[in-house]
């Protein structure tokens, strides 16, 4: 069983059956995953996006300034964050929101052996806000913290059951790597995370497992390390 996880989920996992917003019902599914985790004694921390709300690089291609869409970007991270911590902590798990963009009403700054600490402590941590700069996606601020808090793997939750040779959702035919290594990933141009994050957990050695995490139970099964997903490993 791991440790010590970073936990990466998308903003759009969040959106449901809706075409907006946050589905309630996916809402409550997460949490009810993350406190099953949290009970068996793992120290969790989590980056989630904000593309259910709004995208700064889909704004900046509608004409609008990168920077300023960027930023609006982690505001919209901070919505689900803040969503997500209530939702974990009305089923009795102890959180800490921190933001990378000081709202001292809202959320602790981001400070790493602050943030250590709580998950030491067993309090669910959950990074907002992204890196705090502009041009920076939420894989990449999620590789950042789990490398900054020392996390044993990286767990990116998506809807879809790992990493295939193609898009699972527009394939029918398309193959699910059990494992594969970081070099062959960017070989074949599969899309796992972008580049720049894909870079920092190759640099710090950092595995990635790509997961369903919709499917009720996998996010344990994971953390005990059964054959669920993908593993992107980094061989030397």
């Amino acid at each position: 069983m791991y440790k010590r996880i970073l936990l990466k989920l998308s903003g759009e996992a969040l959106l449901g059956e809706q075409g907006h917003g946050i589905d309630s019902k996916v809402l409550e599914s997460y949490a009810e995953e993350i406190k099953e985790v949290h009970e068996a004694g793992v120290e969790i921390a989590i980056v989630i996006g904000g593309g259910n709300i709004f995208r700064g690089m889909k704004a900046a291609t509608m004409g609008m300034d990168r920077v300023q869409g960027d930023y609006m970007g982690m505001l919209a991270t901070m919505i689900n964050s803040m969503a997500l911590q209530d939702a974990l902590e009305r089923k009795g798990v102890a959180t800490r929101l921190q933001s990378a963009i000081r709202m001292e009403q809202i959320a602790e700054p981001f400070i790493r052996r602050r943030a250590i600490r709580h998950l030491e402590k067993g309090r669910v941590v959950i990074f907002g806000a992204g890196t705090g700069n502009p041009y920076f996606t939420t894989d990449t601020a999620g590789s950042l913290r789990a490398i900054e808090t020392e996390a044993e793997v990286i767990l990116k939750g998506t809807r879809v059951d790992g990493v295939f040779d193609k898009d699972p959702e527009q394939n029918k035919d398309a193959v699910k790597f059990k494992s594969i290594t970081g070099d062959e990933v960017l070989s074949r141009r599969l899309s796992v995370m972008d580049l720049t994050a894909f870079t920092l957990c190759r640099d710090n050695k950092t595995p990635i497992i790509v997961f369903n995490m919709n499917k009720p139970g996998n996010f344990l099964k994971v953390i005990n390390k059964e054959e669920v997903g993908t593993l992107v490993r980094w061989d030397h």
